[in-house]
């Protein structure tokens, strides 16, 4: 099911997006698999803390995050991998581990790798392990304002 703050949001704003149903999956690889989605737009959202707030980076789900890139790209060094139990509350709407990478949602910055944003569409994880939303990454962008920075292996 759509995290419902997700899909209000997206038609609140007539943005165009399509969801696809999929058998349940744990990992973005495997969701990209499932719902028949490259990979390479196919988009996870890892939870960190930078400067003791919680933010999204946002990469391809066959890419990694690697923290010391995300320390330079934010100027400081508090930036490190969040524990579920600390963001889990924040998504009360979807099931852990699939939050969907609309950071401005839920007040909390998002980072995004370039290898996305020069991609035409985005899919990601819309709240639970069976469903996902594709979508213009033109639309995402603008509805977002994500910052673009290489942060991924």
């Amino acid at each position: 099911m759509l995290a419902q703050k997700l899909k209000d949001f997206l038609d609140q704003k007539k943005v165009k997006y399509i969801t696809i149903a999929h058998s349940p999956a744990f990992t973005t690889q495997e969701v990209a698999q499932s719902a028949h989605v490259p990979g390479r737009i196919m988009a996870k959202t890892v939870m960190v803390i930078i400067d003791d707030a919680l933010a999204m980076a946002v990469l391809p789900s066959n890419h990694r995050v690697m923290l010391d890139d995300l320390r330079d790209v934010t100027g400081t060094e508090d930036v490190r991998l969040a524990r579920e139990d600390e963001f889990k509350s924040f998504f009360p709407d979807c099931e852990a581990g699939a939050m969907p990478p609309f950071g401005n949602l839920y007040d909390m910055s998002v980072y995004v790798s370039p290898l996305l944003a020069d991609e035409t569409e985005i899919a990601f994880n819309a709240g639970s392990h069976t469903e996902i939303i594709k979508m213009l990454y033109r639309d995402f962008e603008r509805l977002v304002s994500p910052r673009v920075a290489n942060f991924t292996t």
